[in-house]
């Protein structure tokens, strides 16, 4: 067989795979925002603060597989500096965190269990942009919502209240444990 042979059946196998291949669904809600902000000065334990932040979240809302409830998924990032107005000195938050629908369950009542995967971490810097605490890891949480009849539209679905838990405590080797972050912010901005 030639090579203009197998060109020729090699872009007539192509063309109806892809005439045959079903169109992916697109999301149902989907978007990127940025949040620049700077805090009112509050009180930190007597300390005197404020806080800076550059934040940055992409969502997508998607029907899953025969699933008539959407399923969510954030990633995030950003930085918060938050100033010890008493030193002039800075204590830096720079932060990742993925988190996506993992399950959700239909409880029969007009309500459904939403089980969330996040994971992600924080990186903790002083004044001099040292390196001073980590908290990395993964969680599970589960919260319920009343969907209010419409299933496949979550903009009107409202949280159940007091509905919230962790199925599964943050893994990770977090330095933040047993931690007061207004004596860190004295500590790290000195």
């Amino acid at each position: 067989m030639s090579r203009r042979s197998v060109l020729i059946v090699g872009l007539a196998i192509a063309g109806t795979v892809l005439a045959s291949t079903p169109a992916i669904a697109q999301p149902i809600d989907k978007g990127h925002f940025e949040d620049v902000f700077t805090s009112d000065v509050y009180d930190c334990n007597g300390t005197p603060a404020q806080d800076a932040g550059d934040i940055s979240v992409n969502f997508v809302f998607n029907q899953r597989g025969s699933s008539a409830f959407p399923y969510y998924r954030e990633s995030v990032h950003g930085t918060v500096v938050t100033t010890n107005l008493d030193t002039g000195g800075t204590y830096t938050n720079v932060f990742t965190s993925n988190s996506k629908d993992q399950v959700i369950t239909d409880n029969g009542d007009g309500t459904i269990t939403i089980t969330v995967f996040a994971s992600g971490g924080s990186r903790f810097y002083d004044t001099d942009g040292n390196l001073v605490l980590k908290d990395p890891g993964e969680i599970r949480l589960a919260f319920d919502v009343d969907y209010n009849g419409t299933p496949g539209d979550p903009n009107d679905d409202v949280d159940v209240p007091d509905s919230f838990r962790v199925v599964r405590s943050s893994t990770g080797n977090s330095d933040l444990s047993d931690r007061d972050f207004c004596a860190d912010l004295v500590e790290f901005t000195g």
